[in-house]
């Protein structure tokens, strides 16, 4: 860690905003004019659009995540959460993985931490949920799917075939959609090479508070939306939730009752409960009060954006909001980035103004929906046209040429061989096999042999 006497400017999380924003100050600061530094708990900023397709397996995993140190090697990287901030003092309590917390002064502070998954207090969740925040739960989610093929391929317990082939997914939007529309591609798929697993013993379940799906594509692309994943024999509830999911027991609103291993949380996000902590104005919702110019109300030092800003948005009219998506995040960190440079040499503020230029989502394989605006006219596109307007808007928006290259290359290999099918599971615990063969012998295990010896002697004498 730096001990410059250089302005300090503090980038709290690396996400999209985070690592965006850290680029553009990099590139338009002065050489020696201040030193930025960047606290997440991972070294490794997400491109979250793309955790569906590293579940199916059409992405490797280490291709949706960008190391932060390699991308920002002008800035000082600090794997750790900053556990509070003391606005009257500048500084910042960091709270690094190993070892004692430690105060780090700043002159400008860019909040960047994002969202988390939005949760309810339902029976169960917590102990049988997989989420969709990370990449360590697309991969998870991925083994775990197709272990579950494993089980089912491999007893013949009625019971523990059918609780293993129901996969239940909570939550319609583009995460959830997305989702089981990947996973159910690629469960199709790997029941070619399990002679006793056909995609009629599956069972996919969607459910969704909400009368609709996809509402970011508009209705009648989230209509079609609904009907082709019916198609597919994926069952979808409507304006109904989950009660409890107690040992996979899954109890809908409606009365539906389904046991399944698999159960999938998806609905919705909200913001870093962290910023509680931070003593920054927040929103009715949770969200830091930001102005237009991105700057945290009430501060002129302290700049918000992102998933964890509620940020006004000037194109759609009075009282509307930016939305929390990637689109807005990339154009913010870029503005967020300028006007921090302009806040160090005291140079007027920039708003924020961007128009929705429409949005994009994948169902599987050649399968997607997609809404582009041109000036004023809306062009809604539908089945494999969409989906390569999916991939080709997110293939060249996911960060450095680096990472772009590398997707390319696995959707280009994808067409030529199969999709992989291998269960990686043990990856989850990869020293449990390791432990079994190197732990000591319980004194349970060892009291016959001693006791057996014992008598072997008390013979002989």
């Amino acid at each position: 860690m730096s001990t410059t006497e250089r302005p300090r400017i503090l980038v709290v999380g690396g996400g999209y905003v985070g690592l965006y924003a850290a680029r553009r100050i990099l590139k338009k600061m002065r050489y020696g004019e201040a030193t930025v530094t960047v606290v997440d708990p991972r070294s490794y900023m997400t491109y979250q659009p793309f955790l569906p397709e590293a579940a199916a397996g059409s992405i490797s995993p280490r291709h949706v995540v960008v190391p932060l140190r390699r991308v920002l090697p002008k800035a000082e990287v600090l794997t750790g959460r900053v556990s509070t901030i003391d606005q009257d003092r500048k500084v910042a309590t960091i709270a690094p993985l190993v070892g004692e917390a430690y105060e780090l002064p700043f002159d400008y502070l860019v909040v960047a931490l994002g969202a988390v998954s939005r949760t309810f207090p339902i029976p169960g969740l917590a102990e049988q949920g997989i989420g969709m925040k990370g990449v360590e739960e697309a991969i998870g989610l991925r083994n775990h799917v197709l272990e579950q093929l494993d089980k089912a391929d491999s007893t013949t317990d009625e019971n523990v075939r059918r609780k293993a082939l129901s996969f239940v997914f909570v939550g319609g939007g583009f995460a959830g959609a997305e989702t089981i529309g990947e996973v159910e591609d690629m469960a199709r798929d790997a029941a070619k090479y399990y002679p006793n697993v056909k995609r009629e013993d599956m069972r996919f379940v969607l459910v969704d508070a909400a009368d609709k799906i996809l509402p970011e594509v508009g209705p009648e692309l989230g209509t079609w939306g609904l009907e082709h994943l019916q198609k597919r024999g994926i069952e979808v509830y409507l304006n109904t939730s989950m009660d409890s999911c107690i040992d996979g027991h899954v109890v809908l609103k409606n009365g539906l009752e389904v046991d399944s291993n698999t159960i999938v949380w998806t609905a919705g996000v909200k913001p870093n409960p962290a910023l509680a902590r931070f003593g920054l104005p927040l929103g009715p919702r949770g969200h830091v009060d930001a102005e237009p110019t991105l700057q945290v109300k009430g501060t002129d030092y302290i700049w918000a954006a992102g998933d964890n800003a509620q940020v006004p948005d000037l194109a759609a009219g009075e009282g509307k909001w930016c939305a929390p998506n990637a689109q807005h995040a990339l154009r913010q960190a870029r503005v967020l980035g300028d006007n921090v440079i302009s806040g160090m040499r005291d140079f007027p503020q920039h708003e924020y103004k961007h128009a929705n230029k429409g949005a994009v989502a994948g169902l599987g394989l050649h399968k997607g929906v997609a809404m582009v605006v041109v000036g004023k006219v809306k062009i809604k596109l539908r089945g494999r046209l969409a989906w390569y307007m999916h991939r080709g808007y997110h293939g060249l928006a996911v960060p450095t040429w680096n990472r772009k290259i590398r997707v390319f290359a696995d959707w280009a290999l994808a067409m030529f061989l199969k999709r992989e099918v291998v269960s990686l599971g043990a990856m989850e615990n990869p020293r449990e096999e390791f432990y079994e063969a190197a732990r000591p012998v319980s004194a349970a295990t060892t009291q016959p042999a001693d006791r057996a010896g014992k008598s072997e002697e008390a013979k002989a004498s």
